[in-house]
């Protein structure tokens, strides 16, 4: 490199403007990388255009200049090193095969989803893979999954954070920690790309069923009993299918966990305190704009516990209540 060059900075595609496709924007500028914010809804993308703010989604908190937002789903890949989804679990599929035509040829995904695909029983990457269906003679497209405690309205408010870069490709998960990382949000790096999306989505199931606990009052005994004994059935499940028991026992397991089911602004937990108040699941849902990734997840788990022969009485519990 010449005296004054200055070293190539990525530029990141964000497929998806809901919260977290916000707050990867908003955590790439500080860091000065620009980013390209794509949204399917043109009178959505409009309306952050002219704002400049989500008041649906993240009320209060400002899109970064250095956020270009566009419904052009074929100019958002230009001059693009890297691409976030950050489309929820059950929307991936259909989201990337109408951008499939336009996604470069080996360009690395991260994907910030965290659910398992019904019928399929897919992860996150597992689906984009799938959709995508890349040359078996090139060589593998690097794909990571970035998770842990993440409540998006706290981080985008700079309150420290942490959170996981899970990926079978090192230098991908490296490079991950590098862009994503700040002086309140600490990257940490994972082989264990299976057990990170694994525990991402399982706990979003026992949310509910805590949230449940939050509205009967059965209080904290109970609910901390509950948490105690949800990690130990995820963690079983995640052990049946290959995952290593230290990932559901970190950041990507306990911690996201914890957060999930004690903050009162988590979407699962929330939807589980309102069951527990006697409130149906249609009506819930119908209240809100937000996607609860715990709902469809449950049934999705209960198939895989039952195709591992893994008991899960909590996962088990919360399908008769949520699904």
């Amino acid at each position: 490199m010449q005296s004054g060059d200055q070293p190539h900075k990525r530029r990141y595609a964000i497929i998806g403007t809901g919260q977290m496709g916000l707050l990867s924007g908003i955590i790439l500028a500080s860091q000065d990388i620009e980013s390209v914010l794509w949204g399917r809804r043109p009178e959505h993308v409009a309306e952050l255009i002219q704002l400049r703010e989500s008041a649906r989604h993240l009320p209060g908190h400002r899109i970064p200049d250095q956020v270009l937002v566009t419904a052009d789903e074929r100019g958002v890949f230009d001059g693009v090193d890297v691409i976030v989804n950050a489309v929820p679990t059950q929307y991936i599929r259909p989201i990337y095969t109408r951008l499939r035509e336009h996604i470069p040829v080996g360009i690395p995904i991260v994907s910030m989803a965290k659910g398992i695909e019904n019928e399929t029983l897919l992860r996150p990457t597992q689906i984009i893979a799938d959709v995508l269906q890349d040359d078996p003679d090139r060589p593998a497209r690097p794909l990571a999954s970035l998770c842990g405690p993440s409540i998006a309205a706290e981080m985008a408010g700079c309150k420290p954070a942490t959170m996981i870069a899970a990926s079978d490709d090192e230098q991908f998960a490296i490079t991950l920690q590098q862009d994503f990382s700040t002086s309140w949000l600490r990257i940490y790096t994972n082989a264990d790309l299976l057990g990170v999306e694994l525990a991402g989505a399982t706990k979003n199931v026992i949310a509910i069923a805590a949230g449940i606990v939050d509205g009967l009052t059965a209080g904290y005994n109970a609910k901390s009993a509950l948490l105690a004994r949800g990690l130990a059935e995820i963690t079983r499940l995640g052990l049946a299918m290959g995952a290593s028991s230290e990932t559901f026992f970190g950041l990507a397991g306990i911690g996201d966990l914890a957060t999930t089911c004690f903050c009162p602004l988590g979407r699962n937990r929330t939807c589980g305190e309102e069951l527990g108040k006697g409130k149906k699941l249609a009506d819930i849902l119908a209240s809100t704009e937000s996607v609860v990734e715990g709902v469809p997840t449950t049934k999705s788990v209960m198939q895989l516990a039952a195709k591992y022969r893994v008991e899960m009485p909590i996962t088990r519990s919360g399908e008769r209540g949520a699904v």
